[in-house]
């Protein structure tokens, strides 16, 4: 696509100040939000490359848990001296798990709740002092035993919360969990097997009307190697990105991640995994109804008559965005077990002219024996077209898209709109309506909606905002006209409302600061109006960083916010504590006890 100047036109064509709601398609929000007074309540920060979080004046934030800290109060303290020994294995399964991703608050009084928190990764070059290149057994061990997910308590002490230590629900899942599956793709996963272990690159998340907590597997390549090539012309594994070898060289030393062994354990990855926070006993679920890519998260919602729509993105260049629709309906104090397990999972295809950044677009239902969905294109059944949701995805229409990250709609508004971060594509040889650039190195965040019911297999979709460098850019690489030198970011990421209908934007993107990303500093989180399309700059963290996961308190005077890989790659970071630089979920809180963003 050529950068000519009547693009830049056409995008702005009419956007004004005075006519900029009606050309964002102002969402029609509810009388309960606040149209009296300003939605973002708070003072733009600058951008910044300092090495530490920095929020608006009137707010504070405080680290309430990091890498390594104790969950048990059995756990060792957090070894600066890295030396990994089969007790630093042990002692990982009672600590905080490593790059905080997704993660939701469940409340069980007024001062207590729960944290389910992701752990989505592990990097090499800062857990060890070997930096990685001298990985063993042990070190993969303690690798494993590093990511996963978090459940723990905390406890509001003063205006702060704290952790609490021993209580009966803290708990870490880990790779070697024990796992349930359920769904139509169950036969095929167990292959013989009564349960599945583990759970890998558990980014963001969901959270249900039922109280459980979603958790979502992306990047399950990167941890499965073989040392037998010819497995890998599989269509399947080729399509998921599958190697000889993988990222963090498992397949070295844990048989279980060869696929020349067995290459059915890739598919017993890619899931959406259903944890009970409320039992730390209780065994995690593999639902493959919700179909096997890389999710990002699961936005969930629950229609007035008790219909059960989820939202998944598929975070990789040129996939899709999916929809699945529960056969059953939610009914509070009714049995909830079924719900993510039967129903028909659908892939999304956004139709519209180019460069006018806004269309409609069809639901294509994933089927077994409808369309090309059949055995003479390869599917053995409906399981099989769940395990190869992308393949199928393909042969029925969908629209490749900007590496969609986390979905996010505004259940208290009543709006039936949802907006998705597409986080950036530089492998997108072609544009299309929804994806309007080539080599796109900042993103975009779409706005999509059903005309009644979640539940229909038609919407109407248009771009929110895209996202870009309005100082030394051109053509559409300057962004919307709602991207300004204030406010300038790339690479949207985490997304989520509040109850008043802020939309809060987290990146994790290029943090340079030079080049096609000058001024634009460490990665971000602002928050923005959706009704005229204004953003503001909330929080910038620390060197090296990405921002994400997302949480309030039941009040919505405290959020939680992670801060996923401070120093990656060995950057110049000590953040939080000024030694190694670890992950961290910060509590933020405005001084006054307000509401956050008000």
């Amino acid at each position: 696509m050529q950068e000519k100047s009547c693009e830049r036109r056409a995008f702005l064509r009419g956007v004004a100040v005075a006519s900029m709601v009606s050309f964002f398609g102002g969402i029609n929000l509810s009388a309960s939000l606040l149209k009296d007074k300003e939605l973002l309540g708070f003072k733009a920060i600058k951008s910044s490359t300092e090495d530490k979080v920095i929020v608006p004046q009137g707010y504070e934030a405080k680290v309430l848990i990091t890498w390594g800290d104790a969950l048990f109060s059995d756990a060792l303290a957090f070894d600066e001296s890295k030396n990994i020994t089969q007790a630093s294995v042990k002692n990982a399964s009672r600590v905080f798990g490593d790059n905080t991703d997704g993660m939701s608050f469940f409340p069980l009084s007024k001062e207590r709740a729960i944290l389910c928190v992701n752990n989505e990764y592990i990097n090499p070059e800062i857990m060890f002092k070997h930096e990685g290149k001298n990985l063993s057994k042990t070190d993969i061990q303690y690798e494993q035993a590093s990511l996963g997910v978090s459940v723990f308590e905390i406890a509001k002490k003063g205006e702060n919360y704290e952790v609490i230590k021993d209580s009966k629900y803290n708990r870490r899942i880990d790779a070697h969990t024990k796992m349930s599956v359920s769904g139509a793709a169950t036969k095929a996963v167990l292959a013989g097997k009564s349960f599945v272990y583990g759970t890998l690159n558990n980014c963001a998340n969901g959270q249900t009307p039922w109280g459980t907590y979603l958790t979502c597997e992306e990047n399950i390549d990167d941890f499965f190697g073989s040392s037998d090539e010819k497995i890998l012309e599989d269509e399947s594994l080729k399509r998921y990105g599958f190697s000889a070898k993988s990222v963090y060289g498992w397949e070295k030393f844990d048989p279980r991640f060869d696929l020349a062994n067995d290459k059915n354990e890739a598919n017993r990855f890619g899931w959406v995994v259903e944890i009970d926070p409320m039992n730390a006993n209780s065994t995690p679920i593999k639902r493959t109804a919700l179909g096997r890519f890389k999710h990002e998260n699961v936005e969930l919602i629950v229609e007035k008559d008790g219909s059960v729509i989820a939202y998944m993105g598929d975070d990789e260049a040129n996939e899709f965005i999916y929809k699945f629709v529960s056969k059953h309906k939610f009914i509070k104090g009714k049995a909830s077990d079924k719900i993510l397990d039967e129903g028909t999972l659908y892939v999304a295809q956004f139709n519209g002219k180019q460069d006018e950044f806004r269309g409609e677009g069809k639901w294509l239902a994933l089927e077994f024996g409808k369309g090309k969905l059949t055995q003479e294109y390869g599917f053995k059944d409906q399981g099989d077209v769940l395990i190869k949701a992308r393949l199928a995805g393909t042969l029925v229409g969908a629209t490749p898209m900007d590496r969609c990250e986390w979905i996010a709609s505004h259940k208290q508004a009543g709006s039936k709109a949802v907006f998705a971060t597409l986080t950036n594509n530089s492998k997108r040889k072609e544009a299309n309506p929804a994806n309007p650039r080539i080599k796109n190195l900042y993103g975009q965040i779409i706005r999509f909606e059903p005309k009644i019911s979640h539940t229909e297999d038609t919407f109407t979709w248009e771009l929110f905002a895209l996202a870009g460098n309005p100082d030394n850019q051109k053509g559409l690489y300057k962004g919307s006209n709602n991207i300004t030198s204030e406010n300038k970011f790339n690479s949207p990421d985490g997304l989520a409302f509040d109850k008043d209908g802020r939309l809060w934007i987290q990146t994790d993107g290029n943090y340079s600061n030079k080049g096609e990303y000058e001024g634009m500093g460490n990665n971000t989180m602002l928050a923005a109006n959706p009704a005229t399309g204004e953003l503001r700059r909330f929080l910038t963290g620390p060197v090296a960083c990405e921002v994400t996961g997302i949480a309030f308190n039941e009040d919505y005077t405290t959020l939680f916010v992670g801060i996923q890989h401070p120093g990656e790659n060995l950057a110049n970071s000590h953040f939080p504590y000024g030694k190694t630089p670890r992950s961290a979920i910060m509590q933020i809180r405005k001084l006054d006890g307000g509401v956050i963003g008000s």
